[in-house]
């Protein structure tokens, strides 16, 4: 069997979730990579970036989130200078 490069591998894994066509596909395919507890981060993570793109604060989003101040930090920042939950979410 063929030794793949990290990035290679990353990049399958890209390639993998962008070739899903529906929910139900999605969801068994994260319910197999993922454990419940990092599935539920993410759709936090998700949840506060919609919440900030709306103009809510900081205060607001922690009172309506279950996250942490760091991680909402990390949030904010990616949704200031990152490209991609602005470029999805406002898709939506």
């Amino acid at each position: 069997m063929e030794t793949l490069g990290k990035q290679e591998k990353i990049n399958q894994l890209y390639k993998l979730i962008a070739s899903i066509d529906t929910p139900e596909t999605c969801a068994a395919l994260f319910g197999d990579l993922c454990t419940i507890k990092e599935i539920e981060n993410m759709a936090e993570r998700l949840h506060a970036a919609r919440l900030l793109m709306a103009g809510n604060t900081y205060n607001q989003v922690m009172a309506q989130s279950d996250i942490s101040s760091a991680t909402l930090s990390r949030v904010s920042r990616c949704v200031q200078y990152g490209k991609g939950y602005s470029s999805l979410l406002k898709k939506e």
